[in-house]
């Protein structure tokens, strides 16, 4: 069906930025394709995907193929496909110790990218700002360079993906970072953007989890509509993916599993709830009930999950126990993110991952008394599919997003007089 342009001006340029996106989307998705086509799929009347397409070819996001072919009714027509090195996106992603930042065309693929040592984790919020705007600037002047011949690139969306919730406010605010010391709510966006006089584009800030998540869904198939990742890392995080966008909730926290209730008569947490979920599924909770303590604090959380699962395979039964334990918890958060979400998929990443194979069958048993009450709920529960890029492809998938739902913020390429 077309969307009415009637109303307020205003009302219909947002029609027409939504009728953009949707054309633009399908085209990204499915093409090269026929307009006729395009037509069909969106709803929209064939005059109005005319005009369309050719807002976005004179934007440069789309081009027309040398081969024609019949379009039904009419004059054969050309297809139209993305043209994908016209829009450029910077991603970053913040980790403990280095910023991870690439440069990437709308079709998702990297071109470009950097990793440097912050030395930020604990430090200021504003040093942290400095050193951020000094990663985007360097990925800018990157962007810049003529890489693509015949192609006028532009930079269209800086994502910047960091551990703790955050409030899309228009400054984009971290609300809490406590592994960076930051215990109060950090405008980052407006710090970055103060930064960054001239920067021609929007700069947003995600969560890492809620990136991952959203990476994971797009790494799975599509007629999936919900999925839940969560991971194990310093902590426990994660996030949301409803329909294909990042479900933040009101305040910016929802997908924070680690802090979910599993036990009410459980140990205080540092949050101020009682038996959260990070007490007992947490890599710091699972590895010192597994008596691997020293090692985590002596060489970190990665070779002491290492020894652990070398513990596993050979039966160990003080570290079996400890993932059970896990499991179970795991299992009891399960069943509430379930029936509130009732989503298709639930992935276990970071460290859940590499102790999969024994947290698998104590998952199933706690989920299985749900199924015989609700026999038509098909939920998967499965390990991630993506590795150590997955935080930073999923701000990349953001960004690429946000551009494909909304293109009318890309310039039009200038006229050529001959």
């Amino acid at each position: 069906m077309d969307t009415a342009h009637s109303g307020t001006p205003s009302d219909s340029a947002a029609v027409r930025r939504r009728n953009l996106g949707l054309v633009l989307r399908h085209i990204a998705e499915h093409g090269p394709c026929a307009r006729t086509e395009v037509a069909t799929a969106t709803g929209l009347a064939h005059g109005s995907v005319t005009t369309l397409v050719a807002d976005l070819v004179d934007r440069g996001l789309i081009g027309e193929d040398d081969a024609q072919r019949s379009g039904g009714r009419g004059r054969p027509g050309r297809p139209v496909r993305l043209a994908p090195s016209r829009a450029l996106t910077i991603a970053v992603q913040i980790t403990s110790e280095q910023l991870r930042a690439v440069v990437a065309d709308l079709a998702g693929a990297i071109v470009w990218r950097e990793d440097t040592s912050h030395h930020q984790a604990p430090g200021t919020p504003e040093a942290m700002a400095d050193a951020l705007a000094a990663a985007v600037r360097r990925a800018e002047n990157a962007a810049r360079a003529p890489r693509f011949e015949h192609v006028e690139s532009v930079l269209v969306r800086v994502v910047v993906a960091m551990a703790g919730p955050v409030r899309d406010d228009g400054a984009q605010t971290v609300l809490v970072a406590p592994d960076f010391g930051w215990l109060r709510p950090v405008r980052l966006g407006a710090l970055i953007a103060d930064r960054l006089p001239g920067l021609d584009c929007p700069v947003d800030v995600v969560n890492d989890g809620n990136a991952a998540a959203l990476a994971e869904y797009h790494a799975r198939p599509r007629a999936r509509r919900g999925l839940v990742l969560i991971e194990a890392g310093t902590g426990i995080g994660g996030g949301v993916v409803l329909d294909g966008r990042i479900h933040i909730g009101s305040h910016g926290i929802a997908g924070e599993p680690g802090h979910m209730p599993v036990a009410f008569d459980g140990p205080g947490c540092v949050c101020g709830a009682r038996g959260c979920l990070v007490l007992y599924a947490g890599p710091e909770a699972v590895l010192t009930a597994a008596g691997l303590q020293r090692t985590l604090r002596s060489q970190g959380v990665q070779a002491a999950s290492d020894r652990l699962v070398v513990a596993l395979e050979a039966g160990d039964e003080r570290a079996l126990a400890a993932v059970e334990e896990a499991a179970r918890a795991l299992g009891a958060a399960l069943l509430s993110i379930t029936a509130l979400l009732d989503v298709d998929e639930i992935v276990l990443g970071g460290l859940l991952t590499q102790w999969f194979a024994w947290l698998a069958p104590t998952i199933e048993q706690v989920l299985s008394g749900r199924g015989a009450l609700a026999p038509a709920m098909e939920l998967d529960v499965v390990p991630a599919a993506l590795g150590a890029d997955s935080m930073l492809r999923g701000a990349v998938e953001f960004a690429r997003h946000a551009v494909l739902s909304d293109p009318s913020g890309v310039p039009r390429l200038p006229v050529r007089h001959h």
